[in-house]
């Protein structure tokens, strides 16, 4: 898979540093000419302004599978993002919102398919952390539209001992993958619940609420 990923700060070369060990092939773009020389990286590097055409068009971006916007501007991920898929086509697009006041622009209409918001996501851990038996969101996917949450099964709860088949779920709600002692879990219809297990759904917002509803009764 070719990654075209923008800003080569810690954010971006971190990045870059996972997917080049799992041998996929990397560019990175940023405007800093120190960068390439200073980097210990294994990608293929390209100085000039994302938010250029020509600096685009230069690295082929049309050929990506995937475009990270990854700087500290979040104006400058909403208009790499949007470059991406409108002049591009490029299918796959991942903007990181450093503002969470601006989170609610990174969507669709600016070509964006996932927002990772960074604080957004560190509360939700924390969250997760402290709060076992309750829905976490952890991921919005196409904002607006569908999310991925997280629930810790608790001891004292109706849910421990029953069948994933049992379980009547909400319509617009997929039990995606069950964390087990972590271990990752391919949810089967005759899997049983314990407790302690961390279940993940990709779900609307509108099923997160019966979802909830479902898994907390008590609040």
């Amino acid at each position: 898979m070719k990654v075209v990923i923008i800003g080569a700060g810690s954010v971006g070369s971190s990045i870059a540093r996972e997917l080049v060990s799992h041998r996929h092939q990397v560019m990175l773009i940023d405007q800093k000419p120190e960068l390439p020389a200073r980097s210990d990286l294994d990608v293929e590097w390209m100085v000039g302004d994302a938010c250029e055409l020509t600096t685009l068009q230069d690295a082929r971006l049309q050929e990506a599978d995937v475009v990270v916007s990854a700087t500290g501007d979040d104006k400058v991920n909403l208009v790499v993002s949007l470059l991406a898929k409108s002049e591009f086509g490029v299918s796959r697009t991942v903007g990181r919102v450093n503002n969470p006041k601006n989170d609610w622009m990174f969507d669709d209409s600016w070509g964006v398919d996932v927002a990772v918001n960074t604080p957004r996501l560190m509360t939700a851990l924390v969250e997760e952390a402290v709060e076992i038996g309750d829905l976490v969101r952890l991921l919005t996917l196409q904002t607006g539209v569908s999310t991925l949450v997280e629930f810790t099964v608790p001891e004292e709860t109706t849910l421990v001992g029953r069948t994933v088949a049992a379980i009547e779920w909400p319509q617009d709600a997929a039990l995606v993958a069950i964390l087990r002692d972590d271990v990752p879990i391919t949810p089967s219809q005759d899997d049983v619940l314990e407790s302690g297990d961390e279940l993940f759904f990709v779900t609307t917002i509108a099923a997160e609420d019966e979802l909830r509803q479902l898994l907390v009764p008590q609040r």
